[in-house]
């Protein structure tokens, strides 16, 4: 079983991205789950949300403690170092929207070598391909390059069916520009 757990904050699209991810694995055909945590905060409270995905059925029904990947929307939640890598597992993948490499991240939070570090620049992405700093959806496509969870298609076919029209072709450009310009190291 693959288990994400997700950072932003509230307004990112953080738990959108989670659903989006879960649907596009019930339609190729695998179990998937998609739930958020957060309490009654407003726009720009960090939130997490999570996702798990497997080729059986899934039982659980907890939050992550011990994720393969964790992914960081918003760069600024790094300021809490270490927390945001707790309980990844080793061999696990961390994916943070920065501008910075993934040198300097595995630097500046100590990330263990046996974690890969993946970083893509969501936000400039977000901002010449959709005109908005939303990107939950251009982390979607870089996820995709760190690990083939469900092909680039259902994800396409999913975004298309939230977000008919130029929204969604704009979404689209940006997951597949992510998708090249993510980097690991």
């Amino acid at each position: 079983m693959l288990e994400i757990r997700w950072h932003g904050r509230g307004g990112q699209g953080v738990w959108s991205a989670s659903i989006l991810l879960a649907t596009a694995a019930i339609k190729t055909g695998k179990y998937a789950q998609s739930f958020p945590e957060f309490g009654p905060e407003r726009t720009g409270a960090p939130v997490q949300a999570y996702n798990r995905i497997d080729d059986k059925p899934i039982v659980v029904h907890a939050s992550i403690y011990e994720p393969d990947i964790v992914i960081v929307i918003d760069s600024t939640l790094l300021e809490n170092g270490k927390g945001i890598l707790a309980g990844i597992k080793p061999k696990g993948h961390l994916l943070v929207n920065t501008p910075e490499s993934p040198e300097e991240i595995r630097k500046k939070l100590d990330v263990p070598e046996e974690v890969k570090v993946w970083t893509v620049d969501a936000t400039t992405i977000a901002l010449e391909e959709m005109g908005r700093a939303i990107t939950n959806t251009p982390m979607l496509g870089a996820l995709l390059k760190a690990v083939s969870v469900v092909p680039l298609d259902a994800i396409k076919t999913v975004v298309r069916e939230r977000w008919p029209g130029e929204v969604g072709e704009k979404n689209i450009r940006a997951i597949e520009r992510a998708l090249k310009e993510v980097k690991t190291g």
